[in-house]
């Protein structure tokens, strides 16, 4: 069960980039499509472990492949950036969070042809999981639109198909080989961007990148994302195609992550991050963290 470990601390990872993440979208590099340039860009640094790992260059169907997921990851996060920007977050952060896993568990039985499939147990555990994922990240009286239900599909899918073609591409090479690849993929895919009139003007006129603070900030936001991103990987390399759909369930860790540092600074340093907790919030984050726990016990104890 170490995948299981090793997804835990990526989504513990992640939870502190998701901070960086609303910090700099809100106050520094507002535009997704910029945003999602910068993070699609900052994958190259994976070139530089060629040459101290097992790099390969594999058949044209492989790399093909690989390209494609670099693509589709890219496109992702522009989708995810996009629903923040346009929508409330606690509209499309659910619907995101509940879809991907759906539509993972989908496209892995398709892929298969319905041949990998969960066991028993691994189902009650994906449903607790999903279902505490999904309640930890609503609010109340925060219903979704036809227009936030639309992009949130698109994105979540999005999401879903990259995740379940990683699994694919690490089937057909080693580990370190298809991270580069798959970086790459995403490198090439974010310099279209630049055919965006208001992406050159962000990147080469004003030139956020290059601002001192917010350079720093970004820096550190990525390195640390590119540990969570090892991490997840390694978790989808030793984890059974099955089984896959787990880790996309398991998403609603980094929610828990996420509201407890949260709950912290609201308490501790309000003037860094502000946000109301009444009792009925703190009431059903409670119980939706018992739903992630009993999920987590159930994978655990099967």
């Amino acid at each position: 069960m170490n995948w299981l470990i090793i997804t835990i601390l990526s989504y513990f990872i992640f939870a502190i980039v998701s901070l960086f993440d609303k910090y700099l979208l809100t106050r520094h590099i507002p535009n997704p499509k910029v945003y999602a340039f910068y993070v699609g860009i900052s994958g190259i640094w994976a070139l530089v472990l060629i040459p101290f790992v097992n790099f390969l260059i594999p058949d044209f169907i492989t790399i093909t492949l690989s390209l494609l997921t670099g693509a589709i990851v890219a496109f992702f996060l522009y989708g995810y950036f996009s629903a923040l920007n346009l929508f409330e977050a606690s509209r499309v952060i659910p619907a995101i969070g509940g879809l991907s896993p759906l539509f993972s568990f989908g496209i892995i039985y398709i892929f298969s042809a319905g041949e990998e499939i969960l066991s028993f147990f691994e189902i009650i555990a994906f449903l607790l999981l999903t279902s505490g994922s999904v309640l930890i990240m609503m609010e109340k009286e925060k219903f979704i639109t036809l227009k936030s239900l639309q992009l949130s599909s698109i994105t979540a899918f999005l999401g879903a198909l990259s995740f379940v073609l990683s699994k694919y591409v690490f089937l057909a090479q080693p580990f370190w080989s298809g991270m580069i690849w798959i970086r790459i993929g995403a490198f090439l895919t974010a310099l279209f961007f630049l055919f965006s009139k208001e992406v050159r003007k962000e990147v080469f006129l004003k030139r956020i990148g290059f601002k001192k603070n917010t350079a720093t900030i970004f820096l550190l936001d990525q390195v640390m994302g590119a540990g969570a991103n090892i991490l997840y990987n390694w978790a989808v390399v030793l984890v059974p195609l099955a089984s896959l759909v787990i880790i996309s369930a398991l998403s609603g860790i980094q929610y828990v992550f996420l509201f407890i540092f949260i709950t912290f600074l609201s308490f501790k340093s309000p003037q860094i991050l502000k946000e109301k907790i009444s009792k009925e919030i703190l009431f059903r984050k409670i119980g939706a963290i018992l739903l992630i726990g009993t999920g987590l016990a159930v994978l655990a104890l099967k």
